[in-house]
């Protein structure tokens, strides 16, 4: 039998935003409610996604990791709340991740960190 967790999804959803926002101090919770008091397809909110998908490491979590069972919600709280940096650290993260994706709309350049590996030949 295959455990599924309806809480899991491939990448990050901007459903879970908003469980973010009381894990860390002022600013943190700042940005989360800017992020929140924007448009779905914002750039914004497509940067918060793009910096829980960094953090959380969605990008090698699978169907049948311990991480997918427990859903997206409760492993980005996790990783929200165990991060040992400053929330300063996590701004900054946030705002290079704004940089990529406006970089990604305006000339197509995908981050080396996201591009995927050379095929083998």
């Amino acid at each position: 039998m295959i455990y599924q967790n309806e809480d899991a999804d491939i990448l990050f959803p901007t459903r879970a935003i908003t469980s973010l926002r009381d894990l860390r101090g002022p600013i943190w919770r700042e940005l989360v409610d800017h992020v929140c008091g924007q448009g779905v397809a914002s750039v914004e909110q497509q940067a918060f996604m793009l910096l829980m998908i960094r953090l959380d490491g969605c990008l090698t979590c699978s169907a049948d990791s311990y991480r997918a069972m427990q859903g997206c919600t409760l492993c980005a709280r996790q990783a929200v709340s165990r991060f040992k940096g400053p929330d300063q650290e996590l701004i900054d993260a946030y705002l290079r991740a704004k940089t990529d994706i406006l970089r990604w709309h305006e000339q197509g350049e995908v981050p080396m960190s996201e591009q995927p590996p050379p095929e083998i030949e």
